[in-house]
């Protein structure tokens, strides 16, 4: 059953009039530079001091390894729970991914475990690690900031699901990260357009990610347009104007779809209370934006997937472990038990709708559909 044909799918993207109107305004060529107003106005949202927007997430995240020079045989750490991207970018230097399992009763990485790594390993080709924030929910980033200071390495964030999120009242993007790399099309939840932004404080890194981002051509201001030298390797990471046109637009509704987003969340674990083999996330931390709502389900979550979409709903799973995908399985001989938090959180937890459109009737549809099938399980 394809995507479409659920009645409640697991995203949808979100269409509004000023996008509608930025897209002609570019398509009727009165407006055509959308790229650099995206740059300024995000940067002004998150609070950062530069933002450079790229093709697609994935590629901000490859500009920030070019950005701080990855290199062959280089180390850089992850959550063994992240999206393939995060170890793929590092893969395509010939660098080394080095996964660490889960905190407990989290989706993001241990720190205790990541600052015992840390001390244990200390080596020049330790360069960064990648901090991953699963829906949006951060960890204690004054805490890995520190430990950067103290290892010297570069935190680069994955915001892939935190676009308008906080950490102590601060957005992500303006927290303390060398870099932070945002998704306009988060896995799982595809967007209609594709873009990503590199975002930082450090002038260097953005003069460098800037020069790289076209194919380290330099041209002389002086001289003929198409006279130019190219001083380093780069790579094409250009974002067209239209997607920045519908971006813009999304960017200005970010907060309002974070505000639905609570909403729903709450709606869903009220409605969800008490069900049998449902386990609701906490919803004490109001920094939460709830780009995912992620339930356990304490058996045969498959199987119950399976019976949400004959029921006509969707679902994501937030992630399979790296550990557990053939490439990496085989590449660094990991065994299935590596990392037991991360297996086991991987075995239980789905995560249900939940996108600013939704209407009440369709979460309550969602949490009526969960309660039925809940009922049929042993």
């Amino acid at each position: 059953m394809k995507n479409e044909k659920l009645s409640i799918p697991f995203s949808k993207y979100e269409s509004s009039r000023e996008a509608h109107s930025n897209v002609s305004d570019v398509l009727d060529g009165e407006d055509l530079y959308q790229v650099p107003k995206l740059e300024e106005e995000f940067r002004e949202y998150v609070g950062s001091e530069y933002a450079l927007a790229t093709s697609h997430g994935t590629s901000a995240l490859h500009l920030a390894m070019l950005a701080l020079d990855l290199k062959r045989g280089d180390k850089v750490i992850c959550s063994v729970n992240a999206h393939p991207s995060v170890p793929e970018v590092v893969r395509h230097f010939d660098a080394e991914p080095v996964f660490i399992d889960i905190a407990e009763d989290s989706y993001n990485i241990d720190l205790n475990k990541l600052e015992n790594y840390l001390e244990e390993n200390k080596s020049k080709k330790l360069k960064a690690v990648i901090i991953t924030h699963i829906g949006g929910m951060t960890v204690d980033l004054d805490r890995v900031y520190s430990m950067a200071s103290i290892y010297n390495v570069k935190i680069v964030e994955d915001a892939s699901d935190a676009l308008g999120a906080t950490y102590k009242g601060v957005k992500i993007g303006a927290t303390g990260a060398d870099i932070v790399c945002f998704n306009f099309s988060p896995h799982l939840k595809k967007n209609i357009c594709n873009g990503g932004m590199l975002v930082t404080n450090n002038e260097d890194i953005m003069q460098r990610a800037r020069l790289l981002a076209n194919h380290a051509m330099v041209r002389n201001e002086n001289a003929l347009e198409y006279i130019y030298d190219v001083v380093d390797i780069g790579n094409d990471y250009a974002l067209s104007h239209l997607n920045a046109a519908y971006i813009r637009a999304q960017v200005k509704e970010q907060d309002a779809n974070i505000a639905r987003q609570k909403e729903i969340a709450k709606m869903y674990s009220e409605g969800l209370e008490g069900v049998e083999h449902i386990i609701t996330p906490d919803m004490d931390n109001e920094e939460n934006p709830f780009s995912l709502y992620i339930v356990k389900i304490d058996k045969n979550r498959d199987s119950f997937a399976v019976a949400l979409k004959e029921e006509g709903i969707g679902a994501g799973l937030h992630y399979i472990p790296l550990h557990l995908l053939s490439y990496y399985k085989s590449k660094y001989a990991l065994r299935v038990n590596d990392f037991p938090r991360a297996l086991r959180s991987f075995q239980q937890v789905l995560s249900l709708p939940i996108y600013a459109s939704m209407t009440d009737e369709e979460v309550q549809t969602v949490i009526s559909k969960i309660k039925k099938i809940a009922k049929t399980r042993v």
